[in-house]
Formats: C-alpha cells, structure tokens, sequence
C-alpha cells in the first residue's frame, strides 16, 4: 500500500461515526489497515457498522458517545487505549446544523445546543485525546468544522459562530502542542449532499434538487459536495505520512469562496 495512505495498526477514533462524513472516514480507513473506535449518539447505528466492519475483517468496536457529555467523551479514548494500547488519530466530526432562520429571530435554546454539540463536544473530545496522546508523545486529531467556520453564515448565524469557535480551538491546539508532536487541523466542507442537507427546511418544503439549486449558488462549480468527495479529502489530511502540517483550517468546497 502506498504509504500516503497506510494506516496499518493506527489506532482511530470517529465520533459521528455512525452516518454521513464519519460513517464514510470508517469504512475507507478501515480499508487501509486502521483499528477503529467509533462513538456516535445513535448507538444502534455506530453498532451496525461496527459490526459490518468486523464481518468484513477488520479491528472495530463502538459504543454510545453523546459528545454533549464530556463523560462520553472521555469514556470513548478510554476505550480506544484500553482496546488498541493507544491513540493514534481522533476526528471529532459529530455536529448538528440548524433550519435557516433570520439572525433576530434566532431562539436561545438554538445557539446553547450549537454551543453544546458542536464546540463543547470537540472541546471535551481534545481535552482526553490531548492527555493520551501526550502521554504517547505524539497524535493527530482532525476537527470538522464548515465554510461557515472560516466566512460568512447568512441564515445559520449560530452554526457559524460554532463552527468559528472549532477554528480557535484548532488553531490554538495546534500552537500549544506543536513542541509535544501532536498535529490539530480542521476540515471546513461547504454544503454537501448528507443527510443534514436532505432534512434541511429547503429540501423537506421544495425538495434535495431545489436544495442543491439555491444552496450551489456560492461555488464555482456549481453544485453540492458529494459525502465521498468530503471524506475523501479528510483522509487524505490524515495521512500518517503528512506530518509537517497543523494548525491549518482547509476549505473543502468546490471553489466556494469564504465571504
């Protein structure tokens, strides 16, 4: 196997593994020798695929991770070092978007459950995979942010400003641990064609094309990320080989520009 993209024996826990972008990260890292610890809220979902990759011969196992509860977090690199003697990469991918709604009409429940899942949750997630891999002396952790991370989120001001906060954190991750060997960066995707696009208010009221139509308009290409294309992407950022790179917060989106 070209060595770009080798992870025999690489130790790798996926939150949000059990649909979308972490679901796809499993099955291709897995493929390329990982041993995999997957944690996702659906814990029926994170289980079936777990077991799916162990009938397909490879290292998996899974449990319920509700990133909101830094307990689950912790509990989940627990499992990794108890299971594999290490942790090699982590990807906190697990997130929530919100319906489009004006900034002024924004509910207070919405951005605290932002706050929660999609800052918190990569916080609590760090905070564990930092300590291991600080004792290890070395790691590599992947944040999924958004192209709302790193411009303008007209619509979905409070999925941004999360998505911003992921950036710090990553950037000020990366700055801090540099000298200890461990690499943080980011993945910024614009709109892809996952799940949380299809149960969008534009997709449920006018249907997925309709979506991709008004949603495509910022990107060069014209058109909406396909979830291989992603996922395809951020294992390459993740590349054993890739080691001189952190702190870095990569658009993954078809030419968009952040505004």
């Amino acid at each position: 196997m070209d060595s770009l993209l080798d992870f025999t024996n690489q130790s790798v826990l996926i939150t949000g593994a059990g649909s979308g972008f972490g679901k796809l990260i499993a099955e291709g890292l897995a493929q390329r020798g990982a041993k995999l610890v997957l944690g996702d809220v659906n814990e029926g979902a994170v289980q079936s695929l777990a077991e799916k990759l162990r009938g397909d011969g490879f290292e998996a196992v899974a449990q319920l991770c509700n990133v909101a509860l830094e307990e689950d977090c912790q509990r989940l690199v627990a499992t990794a070092v108890e299971t594999y003697g290490r942790l090699d990469i982590a990807v906190n991918n697990a997130g929530i978007s919100h319906d489009f709604i004006p900034f002024e009409e924004i509910e207070q429940s919405v951005w605290t459950r932002q706050w929660e899942v999609n800052v918190n949750g990569v916080q609590y997630g760090m905070k564990h995979q930092i300590a291991q891999m600080k004792r290890q002396g070395s790691g590599n952790i992947l944040n999924l942010s958004s192209m709302a991370g790193i411009g303008a989120a007209p619509g979905i001001a409070a999925y941004g400003a999360a998505k911003h906060a992921v950036v710090g954190l990553t950037k000020s991750a990366a700055a801090e641990l540099g000298p200890a060997n461990i690499r943080v960066n980011a993945a910024c995707p614009f709109f892809t064609l996952t799940p949380m696009v299809a149960e969008s208010s534009i997709a449920v009221h006018k249907g997925v094309d309709a979506a991709e139509s008004v949603l495509s308009r910022g990107c060069v290409m014209k058109r909406l990320g396909q979830p291989d294309e992603v996922a395809n992407a951020m294992i390459l950022l993740l590349s054993p080989a890739n080691t001189y790179m952190t702190g870095q917060c990569i658009a993954i989106s078809g030419g968009a520009l952040s505004l």
